[in-house]
């Protein structure tokens, strides 16, 4: 009868909302890569839809959107990098895919031409590409005579009227971070070697380049001032005890160095206090450069000084500094208007659960909100008429639009989105707040089905984003990978079960403690207390069917998904793990190839109770995996070892293998694969039925 009560209630829901599936939830196109010209009168992005992928233009004042490439196929080829030149005739992009050790472009749909990333030309109003060549980081002159590009870790460049490209100079190490000076004379880079970096700077006078202050240390982020007479840059001091995945608060402050140009001079005018903000952070803000000089002449950059991803103006000849973004919450996006004078970001302070747009001057005696309510703002592009942003609800995926002075959006490329896309379906995520198993406050998000019934009773899924430094939302994500997620979130909801998204500990949003929290990952795995601590809350709860709560996520939401499986089948029926983590000793080899774990027998000890793999005697609840063989992120040997440790105690399991596929599927057709069998296996498993692949 308990089966046949949760089978009724499945059935109700599918016919209460046939309509929607995964299929037209993923159907609208995802919008990335938002960026304007130089004087703001035009933006361009890459819609990715359904796997074709496309470079659009607009014109900011007549609202007029148009594709400026052609290409037709879900092919896998990504589309990075759009930039326009001065003039606004062209858009400098590059399409193809990265790739891995072995020096294998990623090629998902095995393709039997090239998938290597290459450099192209967009006319915008001819409609046609020209081909540059292969590389990454295309970067415009300012008088828009020449672009200089990487390839094969070294600079080149090319004439914009002859389109013939010739290698710049020869140098030792990994050429990145490309800077103009504003007299397009000088090219300031990051030469990126083993352990450090340096920065460096070609003269295109003389024809040399030089590293005028080359230190024991990774120096990066080169920004230049508006005469072309000062370049700052970062410097983070040589760290090699540290390793990834596990908590860092504190470290060797970081500084900031300014460096006279024609006198080839450097000096160090701030550094980091020591303690919180003496660790540079990795992961916000997200921007092009981490410094920026404005108008004034003063110089902007991120700091974690009160727990918090801030934003501060320092004044060279004085050496003081000003706080620019007080309040609890984090900056996350950031650019600079057209004239220099203002910041522009996106952050969560004042609303801690989503995204809105501001701006602010060193001079300026507050920032200035943008945008409000209840839906996400992110990637702020400086027009000549407001600010251009990627922006989504709880019921509206991504779009581009305009924000005008007085805050009205105006969508653009509307006749693209689909006219069935079941937006009226969808319900509104609460925000929530749950306690982890030793006590800790950690943030959430739950669905509820359409037409929900307290006095019912639901399957339940709980689910655990990737990362770690990533936070759910109560709306489409910014980020590809998780506006899917959120979709297929949705898509469960209308199905009839209850679902938990869960901003465990050691993602970002809530501050520095919160991010780097006590023994998290690699380094003693607290982020389980939240994992048991959500099945416990759903358990609790008199609207939840506490036979059947499921988990899923992927990456780092596998690897939660995994260990808690492992540590709670009791509690939790099933799960599907999408390329999780399942051995920390293995995967610290991705990240530093020197790593030993019999050089850090401590560590390595620690590590190894931190996985999943260490409780594979306790596991018992089926689970399905889901990994493409060419992942580059966690790689495809994390799922062999822990299949092989199922298999050998005949715990049940099925898997989906994603041949040539990286982490974050490129496919669109893979994405469909995936989560379709993502659908079916916690349906069928929690109805009691068992089909697929297992052992």
């Amino acid at each position: 009868m308990h089966k046949l009560s949760f089978l009724l209630l499945l059935v109700l829901s599918v016919n209460a909302h046939a309509q929607l599936s995964i299929e037209n939830l993923l159907s609208a196109p995802f919008p990335s890569d938002l960026n304007s010209s130089p004087d703001g009168n035009y933006i361009t992005w890459v819609f990715n839809d359904k796997g074709v992928r496309n470079v659009w233009v607009a014109d900011v004042h007549s609202d007029k959107a148009k594709a400026v490439t052609h290409f037709t196929e879900d092919d896998g080829q990504e589309i990075t990098s759009l930039a326009f030149t001065p003039d606004n005739k062209r858009v400098i992009f590059v399409r193809g895919n990265s790739e891995n050790g072995k020096g294998e472009a990623a090629n998902p749909s095995h393709l039997q031409t090239s998938a290597e990333e290459t450099v192209f030309i967009a006319s915008v109003q001819a409609d046609s590409v020209h081909k540059i060549g292969k590389g990454t980081s295309p970067a415009v002159s300012f008088d828009g005579k020449f672009m200089v590009y990487a390839d094969d870790a070294q600079i080149w460049i090319v004439g914009m009227d002859s389109l013939l490209p010739k290698k710049l100079f020869q140098s030792r190490g990994s050429q990145l971070q490309f800077r103009w000076s504003p007299q397009n004379n000088k090219l300031a880079f990051v030469s990126r070697r083993s352990s450090h970096s340096f920065i460096g700077i070609y003269d295109f006078e003389t024809q040399t380049f030089a590293y005028p202050d080359a230190g024991a240390a990774t120096d990066a982020e080169p920004a230049w001032s508006a005469d072309g007479k000062w370049l700052a840059y970062i410097r983070v001091p040589y760290s090699g005890n540290v390793l990834p995945f596990t908590p860092l608060r504190s470290a060797e402050p970081w500084s900031i160095r300014l460096l006279n140009v024609s006198a080839g001079a450097a000096q160090e005018i701030w550094k980091a206090d020591e303690g919180a903000g003496s660790a540079f952070p990795d992961d916000l803000p997200v921007a092009e450069n981490l410094l920026w000089f404005t108008a004034d002449g003063s110089l902007v950059f991120p700091w974690e000084k009160e727990g918090w991803m801030h934003l501060y103006a320092l004044n060279i000849t004085t050496r003081q500094t000003k706080l620019l973004t007080p309040g609890e919450g984090e900056v996350e996006h950031v650019t600079l208007s057209n004239d220099k004078k203002e910041i522009i970001y996106s952050t969560n302070i004042n609303d801690i659960s989503h995204r809105h747009i501001y701006k602010t001057a060193p001079g300026a005696p507050s920032a200035v909100m943008l945008s409000e309510g209840d839906g996400i703002e992110a990637y702020p592009a400086a027009t000549s008429n407001g600010v251009a942003v990627l922006h989504s609800s709880a019921k509206h995926p991504l779009w581009p639009a305009i924000i005008s002075s007085n805050g009205k959006f105006t969508d653009l490329a509307e006749d693209q989105f689909p006219k069935n896309f079941p937006s009226s379906s969808l319900v509104v995520p609460q925000v929530i707040s749950i306690t982890a198993t030793d006590g800790m406050q950690i943030p959430a998000q739950i669905f509820l089905p359409p037409n929900y019934n307290s006095s019912q009773k639901y399957p339940a899924l709980i689910f655990f984003h990737g990362g770690s430094r990533r936070q759910m939302l109560p709306a489409f994500h910014y980020m590809f990978y998780y506006s899917n997620s959120y979709a297929l979130n949705q898509y469960f909801a209308s199905q009839g079960y209850i679902v938990l998204s869960v901003n465990y500990r050691s993602g970002i949003g809530y501050g520095l403690n919160f991010r780097e929290a006590l023994n998290y990952g690699a380094g003693g795995a607290s982020e389980v207390n939240d994992v048991i601590g959500a099945g416990l809350y759903l358990k609790s709860r008199p609207d939840i069917d506490a036979k059947h709560i499921a988990l899923w996520g992927g990456s780092y939401g596998g690897y939660l998904t995994a260990f808690g499986l492992a540590k709670a089948s009791d509690l939790f029926a099933c799960g599907v793990d999408i390329h999780g983590v399942h051995d920390w000793n293995s995967e610290m080899k991705n990240w530093i190839s020197t790593y030993d774990p019999r050089q850090q027998q401590d560590f390595a000890k620690l590590a190894y109770q931190s996985s999943p793999i260490a409780y594979a005697d306790s596991w018992r609840s089926p689970v399905l995996f889901i990994h493409g063989d060419d992942d580059r992120n966690v790689p495809f040997d994390q799922t062999l070892i822990m299949a092989e440790k199922l298999k050998e105690r005949k715990v049940y399991y099925e898997e989906l293998i994603l041949p040539d596929e990286i982490h974050d599927f490129l496919l669109h057709r893979s994405w469909l694969k995936v989560y379709n069998a993502a659908i079916d296996f916690i349906n069928s498993h929690l109805s009691g039925k068992q089909t697929g692949q297992h052992y």
